[in-house]
């Protein structure tokens, strides 16, 4: 099986969640279909809380994918039915971190996800 840029930045970005954040891989949940809006869709990684709420999701696209708004809209979307505190884009090459504002329907961009707190 070959890796797919794609699958190569999504799986660097685990480890870089186990390995720099401290999250548990058993709160780690890769590549799962979900609902929006009545349409299928896949979500790249999820990290849940304890208590089985959304901490962060993750939206992952090949080096060669620019980041630009289109693909925030897209995990905004996802956020819909997740209902995640945060959210991170990459390509592996950059990388965003956003923190909900449920009250205010919006997101704030951050430096940087915090590190996993039990």
């Amino acid at each position: 099986m070959v890796l797919q840029p794609e699958e190569w930045v999504r799986q660097h970005c685990v480890q870089f969640l186990i390995h720099e954040k401290n999250y548990p891989t058993s709160l780690i949940n890769v590549e799962k279909e979900l609902k929006v809006n009545g349409l299928k869709k896949r979500y790249d990684i999820v990290v849940f809380n304890p208590d089985g709420s959304i901490h962060l999701i993750v939206e992952c696209k090949a080096p060669q994918i620019s980041i630009d708004q289109s693909t925030f809209d897209q995990i905004a979307r996802y956020n819909l039915a997740l209902n995640a505190t945060y959210l991170m884009v990459t390509n592996g090459m950059n990388h965003y971190y956003c923190q909900m504002d449920f009250v205010g329907e919006r997101y704030q961009f951050l430096k940087d996800i915090p590190d996993y707190t039990p």
